[in-house]
């Protein structure tokens, strides 16, 4: 097995739901609730969840764009989790984020190699030579050769989209957060984008956290699984046994949509009854007791722990 590269231990991530008269929370959106996770070197972790599961936050919070509520968060054997902001420079030239929207997360008035060169300028290139040369590089790595003097609006979502990898990939990084990478762009664009994070990553050995709730996206670009509800990690194996073998309630309800779309399965696609809970007070025991068919009285009672199916199969449930 790979040596891991990124180690998540306990995360928590906790927002304010209500404040006092001094400013301080009396409740909390637990957005992120003790979770654990790792990464090996070269390997892709798929997240995959519901909307307002946590994946985005986890992202977020892995990389300290926001603050730990508690937990620890190991990159390549350091513990980052209270790192000031100016170490965390040298952080980031190892660890960086692709955004869902590509054109959010460009400057409108600024040429699209002018703001990967800012991006080099920070992390201490200073000969301008070499940085063109390396804006060039960037741009014939992604497929957008000889299109680095153009703004963002010259370009459509998908090649905006890869200016935004090559703007992530300009400071040579180890480990890359893909923060629904494709979901905002056309069927037909999101497989050349996947296409793209697949080269890369064989090419320059990359690992991805790749945080989606397109299944078959993330089948497609994963070596292991992890299923998130309501703040907790509830399932975690490799791809092609969680997608045969699927554990948990929820990981089955979620993948049997999967099989619902392909015509040469005969699965029935499974409803999930009732809304998702609120994360500001989730229920006692199993947070997905409220939806599932299976829960008895133990699921009320206690939360489960995580238990080993074997081969790097993980499951948190009461049926095991």
């Amino acid at each position: 097995m790979s040596a891991s590269i990124l180690e998540v231990k306990n995360l928590k991530k906790y927002f304010p739901a209500m404040t006092n008269l001094f400013g301080k929370g009396t409740e909390f959106v637990r957005a992120v609730d003790g979770i654990d996770f790792y990464i090996n070197q070269g390997e892709v972790l798929g997240l995959v969840g519901e909307s307002g599961c946590g994946k985005s936050t986890t992202g977020r919070t892995v990389l300290r764009l926001l603050e730990p509520t508690e937990g620890r968060i190991i990159f390549d054997g350091r513990d980052i989790t209270h790192l000031k902001k100016k170490m965390l420079r040298s952080i980031y030239k190892h660890m960086q984020l692709v955004f869902q929207d590509p054109f959010a997360s460009l400057n409108p008035r600024k040429k699209v190699g002018k703001a990967i060169e800012e991006v080099l300028v920070v992390h201490g290139m200073k000969d301008g030579a070499q940085r063109r040369e390396r804006v060039r590089e960037l741009f014939d790595i992604v497929g957008l050769r000889g299109e680095e003097d153009k703004y963002p609006h010259e370009f459509s979502g998908g090649q905006r989209q890869r200016v935004v990898i090559a703007r992530a990939l300009a400071v040579n990084p180890r480990l890359v957060i893909c923060d629904e990478p494709v979901s905002a762009l056309d069927v037909s664009i999101q497989a050349q984008i996947v296409n793209l994070l697949v080269s890369l990553k064989n090419r320059l050995g990359l690992s991805y956290l790749f945080i989606s709730h397109d299944l078959r996206v993330v089948k497609y670009m994963s070596d292991r699984v992890a299923v998130m509800y309501l703040g907790k990690i509830v399932e975690t194996a490799p791809a092609g046994e969680l997608f045969k073998n699927p554990a948990h309630p929820y990981s089955m309800a979620l993948l049997s949509v999967v099989s619902a779309l392909n015509p040469g399965k005969n699965k029935k696609k499974v409803i999930l009854e009732g809304e998702v809970p609120s994360p500001v007070s989730p229920p006692s025991g199993c947070r997905f007791r409220t939806r599932c068919k299976y829960a008895a009285r133990i699921c009320s009672e206690a939360e489960p722990q995580i238990k080993c199916l074997g081969g790097g199969h993980l499951v948190s449930c009461h049926l095991y």
